[in-house]
């Protein structure tokens, strides 16, 4: 009959090995032999804690996930709301994941999507979204939905934070992606001072503050030198290319329009990057009049972001984009998307509400 397995008696066990090994190796690990036992001691209490470390740290994880998801069903204010968001999404029900930072939340209105085409589309970004978060964002997506398309906004590809905080910034999303207790620590923040969420619309916001740009309309204008991504970007950017390649998924690259971010010299970087890998590339920023966009009432904040007036030009156009150049089914109509109908309908009231101000 087999024995029961104990943990502590393993540890023991592994202790005692680790010890004859380094008395085999002639590197005992205290040269007097009044302190071999205590070393051996230390040694089983070292292994011992970080067994119970980690078994803790899983366990906390599962039970924290399961809270996120059938306690609060992914209404999580701050950050992690499309991490959360993501995870309670209805299994492989997304065409597109929309991802990067706060240029892309707020330039594609996924109602406007769902509403002209069917396209199911849900909008990943995060404010100042940093490429590894970007990368982690896109596998966690993965684990429960098979987009066709994703689209990476670019002007997260820019955000050069230098060797150290690119190294913490990886270190950390690599420990909340596989430790979602990391990410979901301070969750009790939420049941306590009960944050007030926004009502968003498959990751998107309605924000309709108006406030004008008022810098030069020639923002595009030729330059002879790039723009140069830093290092650790292209290494996650080719990461981001082999995790889209595995899931069956095309990455389209999208600059949306913004004259306080953008130019012509990390235009010129990316066209260069995209040609030389293979990469469907649009840069909005060259279509402004195409999109007929006006730079006195579409932008929130004096050409950074664009608001909600903005976003829906925007998206009319990425729609008639996405039906030219890719398949994607159009869901109007399949009773399974019904829950969309009623969120966009939910959409088009608020909006109403806005331009009759």
């Amino acid at each position: 009959m087999r024995k029961n397995f104990d943990t502590f008696e393993y540890v023991d066990d592994l202790g005692n090995d680790l010890v004859r090994d380094f008395e085999k190796a002639g590197k005992t690990t205290h040269p007097h032999s009044v302190g071999e036992g205590r070393e051996k001691s230390a040694i089983k209490r070292g292994i011992l804690f970080i067994v119970i470390l980690a078994v803790f740290l899983v366990t906390s994880s599962v039970g924290m996930e399961y809270y996120v998801v059938h306690q609060l069903q992914g209404e999580v204010a701050g950050r992690n709301r499309p991490f959360a968001a993501l995870t309670v999404e209805p299994k492989d029900t997304l065409d597109m994941l929309v991802a990067g930072d706060s240029e892309s939340y707020n330039s594609v209105s996924t109602m406007r999507l769902w509403e002209d085409k069917g396209i199911a589309a849900y909008d990943c970004g995060q404010g100042a979204q940093r490429i590894p978060e970007t990368y982690y964002m896109l596998k966690q997506g993965f684990k429960g939905q098979s987009p066709k398309i994703v689209m990476l906004e670019t002007n997260t590809l820019f955000r050069d934070i230098g060797a150290v905080k690119s190294t913490q910034a990886i270190l950390e999303q690599m420990g909340q992606y596989y430790l979602p207790v990391f990410r979901y620590h301070n969750l009790w923040k939420t049941a306590v001072d009960e944050p007030e969420i926004h009502t968003n619309y498959k990751g998107f916001v309605i924000r309709d503050d108006v406030e004008p740009y008022e810098g030069k309309p020639d923002y595009m204008k030729k330059k002879k030198k790039c723009e140069t991504m830093p290092k650790y970007v292209k290494i996650y950017l080719e990461k981001i290319e082999e995790l889209c390649e595995k899931n069956d998924a095309q990455l389209l690259l999208v600059s949306m329009p913004s004259p306080k971010n953008w130019n012509h010299k990390r235009h010129a970087e990316m066209q260069e990057y995209a040609d030389k890998r293979g990469i469907a590339y649009l840069d909005l920023n060259e279509k402004v009049e195409e999109l007929g966009l006006n730079w006195d009432e579409d932008t929130q904040d004096k050409g950074d972001h664009l608001n909600v007036y903005g976003a829906e030009k925007v998206t009319s156009y990425l729609g008639n984009y996405l039906e030219e150049n890719y398949e994607l089914e159009d869901h109007r109509n399949d009773p399974a998307y019904e829950a969309w109908n009623q969120l966009a309908e939910q959409y088009e009231q608020n909006l109403a509400k806005l331009r009759g101000k």
